[in-house]
């Protein structure tokens, strides 16, 4: 067996009656909705249920899966300490999902525990489920700063690990909606926030969840979302499933987007692999950017290659290919300047580190080192792997001088980079980056990068310019 169905719910602690105390009628299309989703989780028996949980220890680059034979929790902090809820764990399960894991270098497993207590995220979609079922083990997943597709991918690793225990699985994505949907409501009112409820409703109304991977990521963060990578762990242990989809409620009532969908396994179905069938459309925009790149990328993604595979940092220019060492530009070998080597892959950073003035004898040099550095010592990032090299997009900037300016009006985000010091701080920002459309913003990141405080007062700026090659 496999993964058999999945739910996707809300979690309110107000829906509770011990913690609403009648508030909870407020929100009774909901309770109604999530009543039906439990008695599906009772009609399908599953041995194990997994719930991804957005309140579970959360890093920024490793999915943790909560350790140890079992596990309880209340509802104390919300008012309600006669709710309590205690589980046994799936031990087998989670060392085959481990050992998946780490198999494929993915960042997954059972380090880092910091609480060993049940959050709300998962008592509350177990308080349901155990008025109607109880007879299950339990696997508890917490979310991740990682890509959207990488949250996909855990998903899909639960499908791999059920498959091979032939384990009936039920699958629980916890996760509330937008925060944001009244000017009322405890967190206020965005513009975003309607518009990610009606999508993200119709995405999972249709079970379209490709669809999932599309959504920007600064839209769901100005949108203030709590469940949307617990819903793309959802969709990777459904990809290749044909699933019966219920559309079951939809509300805001207090501001909070609280929406109910289950999904019941008909099949197999490889029309609906969709990370595969993303990941080929995008290899292949891939290629078709890499054979347009300037000498400058070839120069850093050859480094970066070599340096990933083999260990091996090349040397200029005996060990480069010859179509490469004959398309350099003079100005590679003989010029000096500082250089920033940029990775992104899917859409996010990946690896960025540059010097703002020129260390190496030229350019050429310049970005060997810093592509080895920015695929490997990025302290943000854990190092590139093999596996990650064709996905990866590079970029090279090449710095102008600096030059001192008196006041941020001599700024332009587009145009210049910025460098501000403070004694032996100095923080540098690169010029058009997405996301960065102020000098304000571009100042405040600068000065965190130094280390400073964003209101800090007195400090040297000075402005640059570059020339990007992509």
């Amino acid at each position: 067996m496999s993964v058999i169905g999945a739910i996707m719910v809300p979690h309110p602690p107000i829906i509770l009656p011990e913690v609403g105390k009648g508030e909870e009628r407020k929100i009774s299309a909901t309770n109604a909705a999530y009543e039906k989703a439990a008695a599906l989780a009772a009609e399908l028996k599953p041995d194990t249920i997994i719930i991804a949980s957005p309140h579970s220890i959360m890093y920024a680059d490793y999915f943790h899966i909560s350790p140890g034979r079992s596990a309880k929790g209340d509802m104390s902090r919300f008012g309600a300490p006669g709710v309590k809820i205690s589980a046994e764990y799936d031990t087998e399960f989670v060392r085959r999902l481990e050992g998946i894991a780490k198999a494929e270098g993915f960042p997954a497993g059972t380090l880092g525990e910091r609480s060993r207590e049940l959050d709300h995220g998962t008592l509350i979609p177990l308080y349901y489920i155990d008025h109607n079922y109880t007879d299950y083990k339990l696997v508890r997943i917490g979310l991740s700063g990682l890509s959207l597709q990488d949250h996909y991918r855990l998903g899909m690793m639960i499908a791999a690990a059920s498959e091979q225990l032939q384990r009936r699985v039920l699958f629980v994505g916890s996760g509330d909606l937008s925060h944001k949907l009244l000017a009322e409501g405890p967190y206020g009112l965005a513009p975003e926030g309607p518009v990610y409820d009606e999508r993200i409703m119709d995405v999972m109304g249709r079970a379209a969840f490709g669809e999932l991977m599309d959504f920007d990521e600064s839209f769901c963060d100005r949108a203030a979302e709590c469940g949307h990578r617990s819903f793309c762990i959802l969709a990777g242990a459904l990809d290749g499933l044909s699933v019966e989809t219920k559309r079951l409620s939809h509300e805001g009532t207090f501001g909070v987007g609280y929406g109910v969908c289950t999904y019941k396994v008909n099949g197999k179905n490889p029309e609906r692999e969709f990370l595969r069938i993303r990941q080929t459309r995008e290899l292949a925009a891939l290629e078709e950017k890499k054979a347009k790149e300037d000498p400058y990328v070839r120069l850093a993604r050859f480094t970066v290659e070599q340096y990933i595979r083999e260990r091996k940092r090349i040397r200029i220019p005996q060990d480069l290919p010859e179509s490469l060492r004959e398309s350099l530009p003079m100005e590679m070998m003989q010029a000096e300047a500082g250089v920033f080597v940029s990775l992104h892959k899917e859409g996010r950073l990946r690896g960025c580190i540059g010097t703002i003035a020129a260390v190496r004898p030229c350019i050429a040099e310049e970005i060997v080192e810093n592509a080895i550095s920015a695929s490997t010592r990025d302290p943000r990032f854990s190092p590139v792997r093999p596996d990650e090299l064709p996905l990866l997009e590079i970029s090279v900037d090449v710095l102008g001088e600096a030059e001192r300016i008196r006041s941020k009006e001599e700024l332009d985000v587009k145009r210049y980079g910025v460098i501000v010091t403070k004694g032996h701080k100095r923080g540098l920002l690169l010029p058009n980056l997405d996301g960065v459309d102020t000098i304000k913003d571009q100042v405040s990141i600068a000065l965190q990068k130094a280390g400073l405080f964003p209101r800090e007062k007195n400090y040297e700026l000075q402005r640059f310019e570059v020339v990007r090659h992509e």
